[in-house]
C-alpha cells in the first residue's frame, strides 16, 4: 500500500457516520449488507448514507456490488489488512511483535 492510499483510507475513516458504517460492514463480513439494511441499523437517511459509502469507496476501502435491485456494500477485508500492514510495518524496533509486516499475510 502506497501513503496515499493509506492517508485517503484513513480520512474517510476519520469521521463518525463514514467509522460507524465501516465497523457494520466489518462486522458484516464478506457478504455484506444491503444499503436499505445499513440505514435501518445505523438510523440514516438514504442521502447521507449514499453521501457517506462514496467516501469510503472512493477511498478503496469498501466494494459495492448489485444484486438484482439491491446495492450491496462490503468492507475491502484485503484492503484492511494492507493498510493495518502498512500502519504496523515499523512497529515493534524489528522485533517480532507478532503484527503481520507489509506484503506478508499473517
Amino acid at each position: 500500500m502506497e501513503k496515499t492510499d493509506a492517508l485517503a483510507a484513513l480520512s474517510a475513516l476519520a469521521q463518525e457516520t463514514r467509522l460507524d458504517v465501516f465497523r457494520l460492514l466489518v462486522a458484516a463480513g464478506p457478504e455484506g449488507l444491503a444499503v436499505g439494511r445499513i440505514a435501518g441499523e445505523l438510523g440514516l437517511a438514504a442521502a447521507t448514507l449514499s453521501f457517506h459509502l462514496g467516501h469510503l469507496r472512493q477511498a478503496g476501502i469498501v466494494t459495492c456490488r448489485r444484486e438484482g435491485r439491491m446495492l450491496i456494500h462490503a468492507a475491502d477485508f484485503t484492503r484492511m489488512g494492507d493498510l493495518m500492514a502498512y500502519l504496523s510495518e515499523n512497529c515493534c524496533a524489528g522485533a517480532d511483535c507478532g503484527l503481520p509486516r507489509r506484503g506478508v499475510r499473517a
